[in-house]
Order: structure tokens, then sequence, then C-alpha cells
């Protein structure tokens, strides 16, 4: 942590990748790190805490889709709200949500409510993650934005692994037992609340508010921000479904690896380690590779041959004997294109963004993340009792129809184009993309 703490303050002190990375921005790459920490503390005894109350196991898939669909319905409703200002008070709010979603979870005893303070919990934790990502996106310049974006994405991955190991040592490891009772497993969601209770009040204290620059001089009201992601463009709502493909399968191959890892008679202890490498592989590829990968102009391209080789490393890495061996190494190479591709997709949607906007857009991005995290695993968990190989095998087939669907993207701008050329030829003048739509 002392390491990736001075890496960041050398980032802001240093002008290293030709860019600038601001106070704000290194603070909410700062917070989304100790965020994901704390949010991944419950995951590793989720499954034993569950099993433990006599829930049938299918509920576990369903407590995941319910906190899924918090994000799913919560995302475009902070992302409005916070074009609206304020957006501080909304991540203080929606994380006091998560707080007592978390503790209600732990403690209700009640399957039933389990999944309403689940869904709670979802819809609360999804106003810093848009948030977050707004600002970014607002405040840096285009040539930057997908650097800073790949630096927030990584904080979150490296935060989620350490968080993941972290929780399964603190209910493991004796010393830990003893000194926080984790021997119940309900006290992991406990600290996990208090924990969550004091990053709150530390983003209360040292957050400044963020002026939002407001389109057409005014701010959206709700019901005007609900009618404006209706109206997006068609190329950009195909791009979206892509997003949802794509995301179904990288959300089929985080959880269900899990359960591979136990399947095949792998440890905990095995998995936490693997789990904390591929948090280390997505650091250094932020740092040293997307820097590169933004600066090539055929972006959509890219995210095509990206997740055409993801769906090849998925084939062979699941078939072979030596299974282990190429988790460490060949699936590795996914580990490092999924970590290029979400920057990218994310600086494609902001392109497209209005002044003013950014957080419904990425809100309303949000979303069809959190649809590709609910179908997934709803779909993955019949698909898996069947045939792991099966659900791998179709999880690299969701990766070939995302490509598919930005095949499509690219044919519409395309059409865009020879738009706006016949158009200048006609007029004599040179016109934006925006000013012929206009």
């Amino acid at each position: 942590m002392f390491i990736v703490f001075r890496l960041r303050i050398s980032m802001y002190n240093r002008d290293v990748h030709g860019g600038f990375m601001n106070k704000k921005s290194l603070l909410i790459i700062t917070f989304l790190f100790f965020q994901s920490i704390i949010h991944n503390l419950g995951h590793p005894v989720t499954p034993a805490f569950v099993s433990g109350l006599g829930i049938e196991d299918y509920m576990f898939g369903l407590f995941f889709a319910a906190m899924s669909f918090g994000l799913m319905v919560g995302a475009p409703i902070w992302g409005i709200l916070s074009d609206r200002g304020h957006r501080k008070l909304w991540i203080i709010l929606g994380l006091s949500m998560y707080t007592i979603g978390q503790f209600g979870f732990g403690y209700v005893g009640d399957q039933t409510w389990m999944v309403v303070f689940r869904l709670f919990s979802g819809f609360g934790v999804v106003s810093a993650i848009t948030i977050y990502t707004a600002i970014i996106v607002e405040q840096t310049a285009s040539k930057d934005r997908g650097k800073l974006l790949a630096y927030l994405a990584a904080s979150s991955t490296l935060g989620a692994s350490l968080g993941y190991y972290l929780g399964g040592f603190f209910a493991t490891n004796p010393e830990m037992v003893s000194l926080l009772g984790t021997d119940e497993l309900k006290t992991m969601f406990l600290i996990q609340a208090i924990l969550n209770a004091f990053y709150t009040l530390m983003i209360f204290l040292t957050l400044k508010e963020t002026k939002v620059q407001y389109s057409y001089q005014q701010r959206p009201s709700m019901i005007e921000g609900l009618k404006s992601i209706t109206k997006i463009d068609r190329s950009l709502l195909v791009f979206f479904v892509s997003v949802t493909l794509i995301n179904m399968a990288a959300t089929n191959l985080s959880k269900y690896i899990d359960v591979y890892f136990i399947d095949l008679g792998y440890s905990e202890q095995d998995l936490g380690t693997y789990v904390m490498v591929t948090g280390i592989v997505s650091l250094l590829t932020s740092i040293f590779i997307v820097k590169y990968a933004t600066r090539i102009k055929k972006q959509l391209v890219l995210m095509s041959v990206m997740m055409i080789i993801s769906s090849v490393i998925v084939f062979i890495v699941f078939r072979s004997v030596h299974f282990m061996v190429l988790m460490y190494t060949l699936y590795l190479g996914y580990v490092i294109m999924k970590t290029i591709y979400v920057p990218l997709e994310q600086s494609y949607i902001a392109k497209e963004a209005k002044e003013g906007q950014y957080g419904s857009m990425m809100g309303l991005r949000q979303s069809f993340v959190s649809l590709g995290m609910v179908l997934g695993p709803m779909i993955g968990g019949f698909i898996y009792d069947k045939s792991p190989l099966l659900l791998f095998d179709f999880n690299g087939y969701l990766f070939i129809a995302g490509v598919l669907l930005i095949g499509v993207v690219v044919w519409i701008e395309r059409i865009k184009m020879d738009r706006i050329q016949k158009a200048n030829a006609y007029l004599g003048n040179e016109l934006s993309e925006s000013q012929i739509k206009s």
C-alpha cells in the first residue's frame, strides 16, 4: 500500500506521462482504492455465511443479482442528480445507504429481507462509482482522459483484490478471529459497515464540492434528465448493448472462476493469491501500457481486436490439463486486455456526452454494465450446473457478439462521416458532426 501511495504522489508531483493529474483526480483515485478494499471484505465469507444460515445455494446468486439490479436502477438516477450539482452530498448519501444495507444484510437473518438490503446497498453504492467517474471525465482533457480512467479502474481492481484477501484473512487467521470475533461471520459485515462509515466521514471532511458546467446554462430537472437519456445516438445505443454483453462475460469469468478453483480442489488461499496477482497485473498495465493504447486513433478497432484475443484465451485456458499454469500465464493476457478495454470504452462514451451531462451519461453507462452483471450470473448459474466448460465457452461467444456489435457501430459512424462529407461538398464549408446534427 505504501508503494502504491508513493507512486500516486509521484504521478501528481511529476508530469511523467505528458499529462497532468490534478489534486482532485488523485484524491478520487485514492478514495476508490480504499472504497474497493472496504466493499470487498465481505465477499470471501458470503457463501459460507449464507450456507451457515441454512439458506439454499441458489439464493447466493439471487443476492448478487439483487445488488446488481440496485446498481442498474441507481446509476442513471445518481448521474442525473450529480449533473444538477451537490455531488458531494449524493456521494455521502449513497455511501450511507450502503452502510445500512451491509449491516442489515449481515444481521437481519431473513432471506427475503437480505435480498431487500442487498438491493438497497447496490442502489446506494453506485452513487460514488458513477460520480467519481463523471468528475474525472469532466475535469480531464480528452488526451489524458483514458489514462486517468485507467488509473481509476486499476485502483478499484487492486483495492478489490486486497479487500478480498483481507476478508479471507480476517475470517480464518486465528489471531484475527480472536481479536475481531469473526468466528461469527456476520461480524465481517459489521466491520464493513463501520469502516464504510469512517470512509464516508473522510469524504465529508476532505472532498471539496465540484462546480458543474450546466448545458444551456441551466440545471436539468430530473424529468428532463430521464428524457435526455432516451434520446441517445443510435450508434451509442448499439455500443451500450455491446458493453452489456462484454460485461456479462467478464462478470461470469470473475464469479465462476472462484467456484471453479474450489471445484478443482484448490484452496481459498490459492484463490486469494491469484486474485491478488491479477490486481497487481491490472495496476502495472494501467501505469505502463494504457498510455500507449490511448494514443491509437482507431479505438473501436483496438477494442474489437482485444475482445477477439480474449475469447481465444478463454477457449484455450479452460480446456487445458495445465489449468493453473495457464491461469498464471496466458489468462493474465486476458486480464491485461480487460484493463485496457475499460478506459477506452469509458473514453468513447464520454466523447459522445454533451457538456453538463457527463454524470447522466456515466450513470447510463453504469446501468448497461450492471445489466450485464445481473444477466451474466443469472444465466451463467444454470449453464455452470450443466457444464463449467460450456459456461466458459458461452463467455467467449459473448465477447465475439460484443465485437460484432462494435462492428455495427463502426458501420454507423462511417455512414455519418459520408453524410458530413456530402454536406461539406454541398455547402462548401468544413462542418463538424455536431453541426450537421443540428
